[in-house]
């Protein structure tokens, strides 16, 4: 089993990036094996509307020239996913919108190609947001028919400076739970 994260911050090594790893320490345990993909730096735009994902149904966005159609082939190569975001404005990062915009639509076009792959929500937020952005999350994974597990609060560390979500104790033991929780529900539905 393989598990691929989308690090939506621009900030590499940040907290989100933390974070992110902290539910890795988790699935790790389970022989889970594990991958990190950084949005930071690299060339991503949101949708365009073109539409012609819809009529291509190649399991690709039409937009060929950034990070988006190789971000869609490691999602339909894992079996589960999960996508971090730091609270911009209450909300993700621009990066992990764009993904959210054009990696969704291409699997709704195609089939609802993301279907049954379990899908986790984190983030890091430095006081408010870090609720929206889950949901956001988990409106993306819901919408194309992923499975979600939780934990017991919300998917999110508080910590504005990089390296301050490692103290907030409640969030962390959040996180691990859900690692545990997303680690148990992958080996029931790829049993």
């Amino acid at each position: 089993m393989k598990v691929t994260a989308f690090n939506g911050s621009p900030r590499k090594d940040g907290n989100t990036d933390f974070i992110i790893r902290y539910v890795f320490k988790e699935l790790e345990k389970e022989g889970i094996e594990t991958e990190m993909v950084q949005l930071a730096g690299k060339k991503i735009r949101g949708c365009i509307s073109c539409y012609k994902c819809m009529k291509n149904k190649d399991r690709r966005c039409a937009i060929d020239n950034d990070i988006i159609n190789k971000c869609i082939k490691k999602i339909l190569e894992s079996d589960g996913i999960i996508l971090g975001s730091p609270s911009y404005f209450s909300n993700v990062t621009a990066e992990m919108k764009a993904l959210i915009d054009r990696a969704g639509l291409v699997a709704k076009v195609n089939g609802d190609i993301f279907k049954r792959k379990v899908g986790v929500a984190v983030a890091s937020a430095g006081r408010e947001g870090g609720v929206n952005v889950c949901d956001s999350i988990n409106r993306f994974f819901l919408t194309n028919e992923m499975i979600v597990p939780g934990s017991n609060a919300s998917n999110f560390g508080i910590g504005l400076q990089k390296g301050e979500v490692q103290n907030d104790q409640e969030g962390l033991l959040t996180i691990k739970t859900l690692g545990e929780n997303m680690a148990w529900l992958l080996k029931k539905v790829h049993w």
